[in-house]
């Protein structure tokens, strides 16, 4: 049972606590002073951007969690005392052919959807190709990308989905509540100010279907692989003017940002049950009931 397995270090809520505590905390204390400051988010974004450019504001932007990673496998290891190998699945080992399943499968759908809606709307993209600014974006995001990804999961889908666990004995609270927190999360995110606080809806709903990957399959192989393809096929394919990440991507999405059903609700509704549905069958998951909404047993 992956939850369980954060019984294998040495539990305490005060060593639980300061993480969760500080990250959150560092996360709304910048949102609240982006909203009492009135602050323009995207003009802030554009003008880091005219004085850098996008490679080294991109950069900036993600060496951050190299030092959030570190810092969190540091004090679950040190502090802890549990195996970086317990926070990541309950395998004996790493399955990297899981993780490799799901970055191959949710990079193609990313690359085929783009490919259908540039022939089928060509004017919602502009070419944006530049061999030089793209090979040094390339470089960066291969490095980077995979690191902020991990981050967010071993925070989420891993650190607080276990302690949560282990401290009220059930799985669908942290389920919940690791999805609304990480929706939160990108709360001051361009995307939201530009489309609307509807935007959550598809936050808090991509939280809660790594969520359910990753209790199904007893592990963080999955979401690993979905999240880390996901960020960058999308900084290497796709990006737009009133994003929080803007590259030197392929194409630049030209398109009038909505609020339909496309873009927040058939993710939602279709894709992610649809890839749930295959994953299903791949790995023969059973017991749903009792995986996601199951007790903890104490001991």
């Amino acid at each position: 049972m992956y939850i369980a397995q954060g019984r294998q270090g040495k539990l305490g809520m005060w060593k639980y606590l300061p993480i969760p505590i500080l990250f959150m905390g560092v996360m709304g204390l910048n949102y609240l002073v982006l909203l009492l400051m009135n602050a323009d988010v995207t003009a802030i974004i554009e003008q880091q951007i005219r004085s850098k450019g996008k490679n080294q504001f991109f950069a900036e932007s993600m060496i951050i969690f190299v030092f959030l990673l570190a810092g969190l496998f540091f004090w679950v290891k040190y502090v802890h005392k549990q195996s970086i190998l317990s926070l990541t699945t309950s395998r004996n080992k790493i399955d990297w052919g899981r993780f490799f399943f799901t970055f191959f499968l949710m990079a193609s759908f990313i690359i085929i959807s783009t490919l259908i809606v540039y022939f089928t709307s060509p004017g919602d993209y502009q070419i944006n190709f530049k061999p030089v600014p793209f090979l040094i974006l390339a470089i960066i995001a291969i490095v980077l990308i995979p690191i902020q990804t991990s981050f967010e999961e071993y925070m989420f889908r891993g650190y607080l989905m276990q302690g949560l666990g282990l401290a009220v004995k059930n799985k669908w609270f942290p389920l919940i509540l690791t999805s609304v927190l990480f929706g939160v999360m990108h709360a001051s995110n361009p995307e939201v100010e530009k489309i609307g606080p509807i935007l959550m809806i598809y936050y808090i709903g991509t939280g809660l279907f790594l969520g359910v990957m990753t209790l199904m399959d007893e592990g963080l192989e999955l979401s690993l692989g979905f999240h880390a393809a996901n960020n960058l096929v999308t900084v290497l394919l796709v990006t737009a003017d009133w994003t929080a990440l803007q590259t030197d991507s392929i194409f630049i999405d030209v398109s009038d940002p909505g609020t339909g059903s496309y873009e927040i609700f058939i993710p939602i509704l279709i894709i992610f049950p649809l890839f749930l549905f295959i994953l299903s069958k791949k790995y023969k998951w059973t017991g749903w009931k009792d995986k996601l909404f199951g007790h903890i047993p104490a001991s």
